[in-house]
């Protein structure tokens, strides 16, 4: 019998591996916000990068290149003419539609709106 206030961790560490892989590579600032609009639809660059407010071409470039190089995002040259880049995401990143969906409705319902309270939460006096 383990020692009181120790116990193992063993499944705990499986599950907070999973997540950390999530975290550090949806964490980042801007791949959700990425990854959320070509949940829509395949997007050329420029298109993409008006989407998101604030993001530069370079952090967005450096963005696409990750989740590329994860498997997430593909990069599709049509030759033309003109030559039209688009992105769009692969099997595996277009399975992250139900987590969005969910992530979304929860932030709708507990994440305060510009000033308001989130549902459950209450007011500290």
């Amino acid at each position: 019998m383990p020692e009181r206030g120790i116990h193992d961790a063993g499944p705990c560490q499986k599950v907070a591996d999973a997540m950390a892989c999530v975290f550090l590579l949806l964490g980042k600032r801007w791949t959700g916000l990425v990854v959320a609009v070509l949940l829509q639809r395949p997007v050329r660059f420029a298109e993409l990068r008006r989407a998101i407010p604030g993001i530069s071409e370079r952090m967005l470039s450096e963005r696409l290149t990750e989740l590329g190089a994860r498997g997430l995002v593909v990069r599709e040259v049509d030759a033309g003419p003109p030559l039209r880049v688009s992105y769009r995401l692969t099997e595996p990143g277009a399975a992250l539609e139900s987590a969005f969906k969910e992530l979304g409705a929860w932030a709708e319902c507990y994440l305060p709106q510009k000033g308001a309270v989130p549902r459950g939460a209450q007011e500290v006096k």
